[in-house]
């Protein structure tokens, strides 16, 4: 890949940690980050829209409460920095930070804390403060991943960072971490063939990914991870060329 490509582009931006970590580190001079999920997307919006100091403060005033908690996420909202502190809200207060329909209250948590487990205002709020270095570098839109890919296929300047929703093979992993989990994996490698840019694509360990890979000509390695639950697994890292990856 470039050293420093004009930009990154993460079509299934989630937690955007790629994406921040490429700005924070100057390793791209911008980053486009797409995401389905509205919740999420409404974080993002008003990070880009100027707002990471109004969810600082109402990080820091809150007062979390299990009680609080449902009293301000059974709130309707139009105004997105309030959708994006309620979204924030649940991403620290439920079990794995799971969004996805269903999804529980922490019920133990580090040391018995429950919902206060994952909750330390001072900082979330300076990360959040931080995000002010980096946000006029970024673009941001709320929708489809694979209609990004489509729009930047052509552009030499772009690299792509795709981690999508571990659906493929009959996968459940997926379906219980996200709202918005379908997508049609065979198009997206296909999209991937197609890209001018270099590209490193995750995935779950799954046969259907490996014969996907095969069929479009890309190389595959599995590497190390831990879920949140602290086990280990082991993840597809997917590219053309993986070479780099024998030096680590």
């Amino acid at each position: 890949m470039p050293l420093r490509p004009r930009l990154l582009v993460e079509p299934f931006a989630g937690g955007g940690i790629i994406s921040l970590t490429a700005l924070f580190e100057n390793l791209a001079q911008k980053t486009l980050m797409v995401e389905r999920d509205a919740e999420v997307a409404a974080v993002w919006q008003s990070i880009v829209d100027g707002h990471a100091d109004w969810i600082a403060d109402r990080i820091l005033k809150f007062n979390l409460t299990k009680e609080n908690v449902l009293k301000e996420i059974d709130k309707h909202y139009d105004d997105k920095k309030y959708i994006a502190f309620q979204t924030i809200l649940k991403n620290r207060t439920l079990h794995g930070g799971i969004l996805a329909e269903g999804s529980s209250f922490i019920k133990y948590g580090e040391n018995g804390k429950g919902i206060q487990s994952r909750w330390y205002p001072t900082t979330l709020a300076t990360r959040f403060r931080n995000l002010n270095f980096v946000a006029s570098r970024i673009d941001f839109i709320c929708g489809d991943g694979l209609q990004a890919l489509h729009r930047h296929a052509n552009n030499n300047d772009a690299v792509f960072f795709i981690d999508p929703p571990y659906t493929a093979g009959g996968k459940k992993a997926g379906r219980r971490l996200y709202n918005h989990y379908d997508l049609d994996h065979n198009q997206l490698f296909k999209i991937c063939e197609s890209l001018q840019g270099d590209f490193i694509m995750t995935y779950d360990m799954a046969e259907e990914v490996k014969d996907l890979a095969i069929k479009h000509g890309f190389e595959t390695k599995p590497i190390a991870m831990k879920n949140t639950h602290h086990a280990e697994m082991t993840e597809l890292v997917i590219g053309r060329d993986l070479s780099w990856m024998s030096i680590y």
